[in-house]
């Protein structure tokens, strides 16, 4: 009598949980659409958030791949969007039912060490969590730990599918390209990678009023992109020289900017060879393989070389200038899907030159 009872109580207690439809990762190139538990609150500093707008990341890409191998079979990924706060545990302070929010790519306590010196990406108890190590938000759902400083206010009548650029690419590009990369007013900065990361760079490099911003591709549509969001000059490593361009453009000098936003050894090695002395070499790019630093020629050349993952402590004033429309990142915007499109959404992604595809939007109807 006593297992019968408790095998109806299991059964009660399956019949009570909630589900809810997620794109699941299942090891490199496996990938599917499927039911999923609603997410619950697990600490009192957690909030579940309805998703209403999300997207695709390169570095899901780089996921799906294989390069992150920190990422296990049955994780549902993705690690941005904005959406409509659900509930909140009893330890959230800044937030509550019914609220609009964006979701930072990057999880921050707001407390330990790190995150005391803005390094909210080595948080002790987050960083980049969100669909890496916890489930993420491609998805109807999403749990966000340290909600009070993880998630953002959305004002009212904001543009939301432009705020979801604020999640990760925006901040991206600007603190690991152009504040790492030190831009100033009249340098010369090249961008090796016009994808959406590297034109998130360009967006926001011209804060600073370079001189010129010179953005280097093998897809012509995304240099002819480029050209309207304020690329002084454009050169596609398909067809030119790039270094000899670069020569050309800087009287044999190289650039004082060198940010790669692609993540392959070719353009990493390529931002070693058009650096001028005394440059900074920026890297974006998500890095699944290993690539040869020249030392042997940069030792005595005063170059910089900085890596970071986004801490996205910039993100309130990028606010506050997509606001104002100082920029607009909605214009980084191709295509749009349904969230239960989200498999077709990657092939399209996946396929950008042919698709000419910059960034998706996936709305949850």
């Amino acid at each position: 009598m006593e297992t019968l009872l408790y095998d109806q109580n299991v059964d009660l207690l399956h019949t009570t949980v909630k589900t809810m439809k997620a794109l699941v990762y299942h090891g490199p190139g496996q990938k599917s659409w499927e039911d999923k538990p609603v997410p619950t609150i697990k600490v009192p500093t957690d909030a579940i958030v309805k998703i209403f707008k999300t997207t695709i990341c390169g570095t899901d890409l780089h996921i799906m791949k294989g390069d992150v191998p920190e990422v296990t079979d049955g994780r549902i990924i993705g690690h941005e969007g904005v959406g409509v706060v659900e509930e909140v545990g009893t330890g959230v302070t800044n937030f509550k039912k019914g609220d609009h929010v964006l979701i930072s790519c990057i999880t921050s306590c707001g407390k330990c060490e790190y995150c005391k010196k803005g390094m909210y990406s080595h948080c002790t108890d987050g960083g980049w969590i969100l669909g890496h190590l916890i489930d993420g938000t491609q998805a109807e759902y999403a749990r966000i730990p340290h909600a009070d400083n993880s998630l953002y206010p959305i004002p009212a009548g904001a543009d939301e599918e432009a705020l979801v650029m604020l999640s990760d690419i925006l901040p991206t590009g600007f603190e690991c390209g152009v504040l790492n990369g030190q831009v100033k007013p009249g340098d010369i900065v090249a961008i090796v990678g016009s994808g959406p990361i590297g034109l998130a760079a360009l967006l926001t490099a011209q804060f600073y009023s370079p001189a010129e911003i010179i953005m280097i591709d093998m897809d012509e549509n995304r240099l002819e992109v480029a050209k309207t969001f304020g690329a002084t000059k454009t050169i596609n490593s398909g067809v030119e020289n790039v270094l000899e361009r670069i020569k050309a453009l800087t009287n044999g000098i190289g650039v004082d900017t060198a940010i790669e936003a692609v993540g392959v050894p070719a353009t990493f090695e390529l931002c070693q060879e058009i650096i001028a002395p005394g440059g900074h070499i920026a890297n974006i790019g998500v890095h699944g393989k290993s690539v040869t630093l020249h030392l042997e020629k940069l030792w005595s050349q005063n170059v910089t070389i900085t890596t970071r993952l986004v801490d996205t402590v910039t993100t309130p004033m990028l606010l506050k200038t997509v606001q104002s429309k100082k920029i607009q990142p909605n214009r980084l915007i191709t295509h749009h899907f349904k969230l239960s499109d989200v498999v077709k959404a990657y092939e399209t992604f996946g396929n950008a030159a042919k698709e000419k595809a910059l960034k998706v939007i996936l709305t949850n109807e």
